[in-house]
C-alpha cells in the first residue's frame, strides 16, 4: 500500500492511497464467489453456473460491492499506519477501481496538536469549611420570611417537616456544608482548567465545534419552549442565541482538547469519562495550599 499525506492545515489532511496486487484480487474473488453461490442464472442451479458467465452478468454489482468492503479497510489501515488522530469521518474522492488496482483520497479533520506541559503540581488554594450558628440563623430567617411566620419555634420546625427546631437547624448546617463543598470543588476545577489552557491557543476543528454549537443550540431551543415561548419567537432568537453560545463553545472544545492531550500523555482512554477521570489525576497530582476559612456567606 502506498500512502502519502498532505497537511492541508492544522486539522485538516488529505490522504492519496494506491493498493494494487493480491489484496484488490483477492477481494473480488471472495466477492464474486458469494455471487456464485446466490446468482440465480437461467439454465444454472444455483452456485453451479460457470465462473466466467457469472463475472460478465454481475460486474457492476461485484465493483460496488469491493468498494463497499474495500474502501473502508484501506482506509483504517492507512489512517492507523500514519497514526492520525481523526475525529470526523472522511471525504473519499477520486475513487478508481480495476480488477488489480484501488486507489482514492480522503480528506480527514484531525485532532490538532497540543502542547501541553506543567499540567503536574498546579497550585490549588483551598480552604477548610465552617458553618457558623449565624450562617444557620439567616437561613432559617429566610424561610421564615419565605412563609410570613412571626416566630421560629418548634411548630415552625413541623411545618417543614422536623419534630422540632434542633433537627431542622442540623438539617441547614449539613444543606450549607454541602453547597459550599459543592461550591469549593466547582471553583477549584474551574481554576485547574484556567491553568492548562492559559496561554495555549490552536486551530479548533470544525465539526467538533459545529456539532457543539448544534447540541447547545438545541438546549437552549428546548429551554425557551419549556418556558412557553412561541415556536415562532425560538427560531426568530436563534441568531441571538448563535452569537451567545458560539464563544462559550469554542470554550468548551479547547476545554475537551487539551483535557485529551493530557489523557494521551498520562494513558487515560479517550472515552465519556475522559474529563472526570483526567480532572481527577489534575487534582491528585495537584499541589494544595490551605487558606483560612473564610466567613463570607456564599
Amino acid at each position: 500500500m502506498k500512502i502519502e499525506v498532505k497537511k492541508i492545515d492544522d486539522t485538516m489532511r488529505e490522504l492519496n492511497v494506491e493498493l494494487s496486487g493480491d489484496m484488490v484480487k483477492n477481494k473480488f474473488d471472495d466477492v464474486f464467489g458469494r455471487i456464485a453461490k446466490e446468482a440465480k442464472i437461467p439454465g444454472f442451479r444455483p452456485g453451479h453456473a460457470p465462473r466466467d458467465i457469472v463475472e460478465k452478468r454481475y460486474s457492476s454489482a461485484a465493483h460496488e460491492q469491493v468498494l463497499k468492503e474495500l474502501i473502508p479497510d484501506v482506509y483504517n489501515q492507512a489512517i492507523d499506519r500514519e497514526k492520525l488522530d481523526v475525529i470526523e469521518l472522511p471525504q473519499i474522492t477520486d475513487v478508481r477501481l480495476d480488477r488489480n488496482h484501488l486507489s482514492f483520497k480522503a480528506r480527514v479533520e484531525v485532532s490538532p496538536q497540543i502542547n501541553i506541559k506543567n499540567y503536574r503540581g498546579l497550585k490549588i488554594k483551598y480552604r477548610t469549611i465552617n458553618i457558623t450558628k449565624d450562617d444557620v440563623r439567616r437561613s432559617l430567617d429566610s424561610l421564615k420570611e419565605m412563609r410570613r411566620l412571626e416566630a421560629i419555634d418548634d411548630s415552625f420546625a413541623r411545618s417543614l417537616g422536623y419534630p422540632n427546631v434542633a433537627e431542622l437547624e442540623g438539617a441547614i448546617e449539613k444543606q450549607l456544608f454541602i453547597q459550599r463543598q459543592n461550591q469549593q470543588k466547582e471553583d477549584i476545577e474551574n481554576d485547574i482548567i484556567e491553568q492548562i489552557t492559559k496561554g495555549i491557543e490552536f486551530k479548533l476543528p470544525k465539526s467538533l465545534l459545529s456539532r457543539q454549537i448544534e447540541e447547545m443550540l438545541k438546549h437552549a431551543k428546548v429551554e425557551l419552549a419549556m418556558r412557553g415561548m412561541p415556536r415562532e419567537k425560538i427560531e426568530e432568537e436563534e441568531k441571538r442565541l448563535l452569537e451567545k453560545i458560539e464563544p462559550e463553545a469554542k470554550n468548551q472544545v479547547k476545554v475537551y482538547l487539551v483535557l485529551s492531550a493530557i489523557a494521551k500523555k498520562e494513558g487515560i482512554p479517550i472515552d465519556d469519562n475522559m474529563p472526570r477521570k483526567v480532572m481527577e489525576f489534575l487534582l491528585k497530582e495537584a499541589e494544595w495550599q490551605h487558606e483560612p476559612a473564610s466567613q463570607k456567606v456564599s
